[in-house]
């Protein structure tokens, strides 16, 4: 991939010690094995948001997947039907709400902002109601952009800066460039409609006018009520903010940092789940979103009482080395992990996983 576009894949905020953590904090956690038990069959089926999924991790929502492969967001969302799992849509998608959901049957959730213009988010919520959507997930932890020091170094971050360096990074990697040019011209269709261009510079410099810091737990509310349906909240951190997910009618609390892309020296989610499961008690469906890696992850952030866990970046780098097929086999290799590490640790069944499992030391 050209230089921009890799460092915006993989880079977090400022010391990138939260993007960091993710994935190490699940180091400090042992497992504590039980032997002699039939693991011959292990059961990964469970219950998200309303949806049946054949195991308990699905694909996040991350902006503008044709920067990574041509395919973008098709081939994402084909590759969780095909692995049995769903598929979170982003408002900052390269390919449009109605275009994704027409090009599959399987389980879809639409990622939402509250953009200053009301109208524009509402307006959202009604298309996704007929496109045939069965879950909302609203990111609340984007009051503004976090200071991504790679992505401002090669101009790819909120706006886009064009310059002659990384220009010349494209022009080294025509592989990338021809491949892009078939699929025509890159652009953010949901943005597209709302900035009146098909420039994504300038779509993306609406992006960042339209990040709103005065939302409020009302204004969650009204989405919630508005929509009617399964509705999860991501980016939240704290056992407060979960009882106000309760409060406001939440289906579902994402425990998230945005991959270290926010607050930089933020705690890990997978630090914070203990405290956030608790607080949600049987009132919210808990997920766990960053860090994930191995198979073995998911296994402890279930025992610790997550629900299921979401994935961004594992996909992208499969969707950016084969398309479709990359995505497959990356959530492939993941699910595979998830059952050996389970049969490995006496582990039936996927609803009974619990906190004996593992210990922190």
């Amino acid at each position: 991939m050209p230089n921009p576009i890799f460092h915006y894949l993989d880079g977090g905020a400022e010391d990138e010690t939260t993007a960091h953590r993710n994935v190490s904090g699940f180091d400090s956690l042992k497992f504590v094995p039980r032997c002699l038990v039939d693991v011959a069959s292990v059961t990964t089926s469970t219950r998200i948001l309303g949806q049946a999924i054949d195991w308990p991790v699905f694909c996040s929502s991350t902006g503008a997947s044709r920067f990574f492969h041509p395919d973008g967001e098709v081939a994402v969302a084909r590759a969780c039907a095909a692995t049995g799992t769903l598929y979170c849509l982003s408002t900052v998608s390269t390919l449009g709400l109605e275009e994704v959901a027409a090009q599959t049957a399987g389980p879809k959730m639409f990622q939402l902002y509250i953009f200053k213009d009301r109208d524009v988010t509402r307006d959202l919520i009604e298309r996704c109601k007929r496109s045939g959507y069965q879950a909302l997930c609203l990111t609340v932890d984007t009051p503004v952009t976090g200071k991504r020091e790679r992505d401002l170094r090669t101009g790819w971050g909120v706006p886009i800066k064009l310059s002659l360096q990384n220009l010349a990074s494209f022009a080294r990697h025509p592989r990338w460039v021809l491949g892009q040019a078939r699929k025509g011209w890159l652009s953010m269709p949901t943005v597209a409609a709302l900035s009146g261009s098909n420039s994504i510079v300038t779509q993306t410099q609406y992006i960042g006018k339209q990040l709103d810091p005065s939302i409020t737990w009302r204004d969650v509310r009204q989405l919630i009520e508005l929509w009617g349906g399964p509705f999860a909240i991501k980016g939240i951190m704290s056992a407060v903010d979960t009882q106000r997910a309760i409060d406001v009618g939440a289906t579902a609390v994402i425990v998230s940092n945005h991959g270290g892309r926010q607050l930089d020296g933020a705690a890990a989610s997978i630090e914070v789940l203990p405290q956030i499961v608790a607080a949600a008690g049987n009132q919210l469906e808990v997920i766990l979103d960053g860090g994930i890696r191995r198979g073995g992850h998911v296994l402890k952030a279930l025992a610790l009482g997550a629900k299921a866990c979401s994935v961004g970046r594992p996909y992208l780098y499969g969707l950016a080395a084969g398309g479709e097929p990359g995505v497959t086999k990356a959530l492939t290799i993941l699910r595979t992990e998830l059952i050996r590490a389970m049969q490995l640790s006496g582990c039936t069944d996927v609803a009974d996983i619990d906190p004996a499992l593992v210990q922190r030391l």
